[in-house]
């Protein structure tokens, strides 16, 4: 089981806040982070996402997928794709990419960090 992944964000407040209205999670804590900088857990019991800002905001940089060892998606499963995905839509992004292909239903997006998530049902 995966326990956690660590993203550097602008905002982490803000990115756990949408991120509980969409997915349902709580912080589980948050506080002072490695040189000056601030991070969030969020998430459920057995996993969570943290994020991560430095006290310097971070820059942008290339395409993940043109990295050597970057995080190219964030993958999230829920039991209900549509009404998550009315929910994404609800926070200003913009589903892309749907596909309905065994085992499951799915959709990405970009959030305002510029960090795709993947959306996945196998309900």
């Amino acid at each position: 089981m995966l326990e956690h992944v660590n993203i550097t964000v602008s905002d982490p407040a803000a990115t756990a806040d949408w991120l509980g209205r969409v997915f349902g999670w709580h912080t589980r804590w948050h506080g002072a982070a490695l040189s000056g900088g601030s991070t969030y857990h969020v998430g459920e019991e057995a996993s969570y996402v943290a994020l991560y800002c430095p006290p310097t905001p971070p820059r942008d940089g290339r395409s993940s997928y043109e990295m050597r060892g970057a995080l190219n998606h964030v993958g999230v499963q829920v039991d209900d794709l549509d009404a998550t995905e009315a929910r994404v839509i609800a926070e200003g992004f913009v589903p892309a990419n749907h596909g309905d292909y065994e085992p499951g239903r799915r959709f990405y997006f970009r959030d305002h960090d510029n960090v795709e998530w993947e959306v996945v049902s196998y309900a």
